[in-house]
């Protein structure tokens, strides 16, 4: 029933349309600022791009003995569209903390299940949790689909690259299980990094699809290879690049995976002469250690502590090797955030006084460089710091 009505607010959507271009003639006019037009488009908007969607765990699949993938269908309504390479950021609250997480999405679009796939991070707060703790029925809560990494016809072309690492192959599952499922004109060539064989997410489907389609290949790369192991090893340097796709002219590359693979195969694409305009990336959260970034000054330790000073609300404590937007959370200062990799500006907070430490990856708008705003996700304290919500 959910499906019925959003499709005739789509269609009515569409006469409306229709009939406004019609009216916009010379010597004709008609009002449209009426709340019955208004209501029309605010439903049709909210069906399409949803701002929240609650979704119940169906089934848990053990990728591998580090990795789950939850399979969810939206109890809110049907699922919006998307395009595949997209993600949703999930709500969850850990002890008490209210967080979230960005998660790719791994399912194809047309699809009733929404997958969401995630790997062990030891030390960390969510994936944990999400592992040890959710089970089949309970509910989750997501903002709608967002994100820019996925194919543009137009300006990608039909000759592509994929380069993923560990779970950053969820994003290239999306996109390959739709082009092969409608059958579209792309040549794809995924080499994929793991650690070891037996933690290859979809390892087994992404076999069997490209012994099926001629337009798909796909290279197993294994960096600590067990003894007798007789596939690709090494890393995704320049001369395995070349090896396994020969010359870059003509080729898109997109590449998902930690920050120390991206500067990785950054500096092998570009020794390939691969255009950086030829070169698309997905963002993949903060960095594991700060401080090894270039730029950490040098001496100032990750457990250095410094008071934030949050303008008519508290002051907390934060550590130097921590993203401001995870202590504030932890204080209970809940700050919006959508892809927790400082390229949305969702959690965007005004710095009034003190010096943050930001990776040099960080998508900062240069308006908001100029009028002192910073990204909390991918911002770190340098001393005490007085911000404003």
């Amino acid at each position: 029933m959910e499906i019925i009505n959003w499709l005739q607010d789509v269609r009515e959507h569409v006469r409306v349309s229709v009939r406004r271009r019609s009216l916009r003639q010379p010597g004709q006019g008609f009002d449209y600022t009426g709340d019955e037009y208004r209501n029309v488009v605010r439903r049709v908007v909210s069906a399409i791009h949803p701002r929240r969607m609650r979704l119940c765990v169906v089934e848990i699949v053990q990728q591998t003995p580090t990795t789950k993938t939850f399979r969810c269908e939206r109890t809110d309504g049907p699922l919006p569209p998307f395009r595949p390479g997209q993600y949703v950021n999930l709500f969850v609250d850990v002890d008490g903390v209210l967080t979230s997480r960005p998660y790719s999405i791994a399912s194809a679009p047309g699809s009733e299940i929404l997958e969401l796939t995630v790997r062990d991070n030891p030390g960390g707060f969510v994936a944990p949790y999400l592992l040890h703790e959710i089970q089949v029925g309970d509910e989750l809560e997501t903002t709608g689909p967002q994100g820019h990494f996925y194919h543009e016809p137009l300006i990608d072309g039909g000759d592509l690259v994929f380069l993923a690492g560990g779970s950053g192959i969820t994003p290239f599952m999306s996109i390959v299980r739709d082009a092969l499922r409608h059958e579209r004109p792309l040549n794809i060539h995924l080499l994929y990094g793991s650690r070891a064989p037996d933690d290859v997410i979809y390892g087994d489907e992404l076999a069997e699809l490209a012994a099926k389609h001629t337009n798909f290949d796909y290279t197993l790369i294994i960096s600590e290879p067990p003894d007798g192991y007789d596939g690709v090893t090494g890393f995704i340097d320049a001369a395995l690049i070349q090896e396994q796709v020969g010359a870059v002219t003509g080729k898109t590359f997109y590449i998902c995976g930690p920050q120390v693979m991206y500067d990785f195969c950054r500096a092998a694409l570009d020794e390939l002469g691969a255009p950086a305009h030829k070169i698309r990336r997905e963002l993949y959260g903060p960095p594991a250690d700060v401080t090894r970034e270039p730029g950490w000054p040098e001496g100032l330790a990750a457990d250095a502590l410094f008071e934030v000073d949050v303008a008519g609300r508290k002051t907390v404590r934060a550590p130097a090797g921590e993203p401001l937007l995870n202590t504030l959370e932890r204080y209970g200062v809940v700050v919006p955030a959508i892809c927790r990799s400082g390229a949305c500006s969702a959690c965007r907070v005004k710095l009034l006084s003190g010096k943050v430490f930001q990776p040099s990856h960080t998508g900062l708008r240069e308006s908001d460089r100029e009028h002192g705003y910073i990204h909390a996700c991918v911002s770190y304290p340098l001393e005490d710091l007085r911000i404003r919500l």
